[in-house]
């Protein structure tokens, strides 16, 4: 099972996708040193899917970075990604495990229940996320995870603990205190015109050197 470090998890914005120099953001992102990058999309039709989904791929890779595909394992296994995120209402480790087989990422969302994150712990998930930690422009209406559960999940889970929610420049430091091995970001890098300095700051507060 291939084992995932801290650092930075970069996000795409949904709302982005569809403009013109999406590509050229990812290679952005990943040239910067954002090691994983999950692909989020889920309004469009599954053939216009897969073919960004590839060119995601191919554009990640290209510059050392690793692709994640939210919610569909069998979509990660046909595009040669490198792993899934799954949520409650998604395929189960089990399942995503078999789909792309022993070396895959797999990621789980845990919300704020340590419990939960335990079971996936134990089913085989690679790393566990929880959140929302602050009010998200992506999900306004998301429930609020106090940080302390960072705290409680490091004494009792060994895999990474990846935070989500309203991480920006100004608060990832107090994520990364709390017990955090990771943040994962949306709007705070894809919406930034400058998407490759964006990285890179992020990335000095998680202490990131790759």
């Amino acid at each position: 099972m291939l084992r995932i470090k801290g650092g930075l998890y970069v996000i795409t914005d949904e709302k982005l996708i569809a403009r013109k120099g999406f590509l050229k953001k990812i290679a952005a992102a990943a040239s910067a040193g954002a090691g994983i990058i999950q692909l989020r999309e889920k309004a469009s039709r599954l053939r216009d899917r897969l073919e960004l989904a590839k060119k995601a791929v191919i554009t990640a890779h290209a510059h050392g970075a690793r692709i994640i595909i939210n919610d569909d394992p069998w979509l990660a296994a046909a595009i040669g990604a490198d792993g899934v995120h799954i949520g409650r209402d998604d395929a189960t480790v089990e399942a995503s495990r078999a789909a792309l087989g022993a070396d895959a990422i797999i990621g789980v969302s845990c919300y704020g229940d340590v419990a939960l994150a335990l079971r996936m712990q134990r089913a085989g998930a690679d790393y566990v996320s929880f959140g929302a930690c602050f009010r998200s422009p992506t999900k306004p209406d998301e429930p609020i995870v106090p940080l302390s559960v960072f705290g409680e999940a490091k004494r009792k889970l060994k895999v990474p603990l990846v935070a989500i929610g309203g991480i920006n420049a100004e608060n990832a430091g107090l994520v990364m205190a709390a017990g955090a091995d990771m943040i994962s970001v949306v709007s705070s890098v894809f919406a930034s015109r400058e998407t490759a300095r964006a990285v890179t700051d992020l990335r000095k507060i998680t202490g990131d050197k790759k």
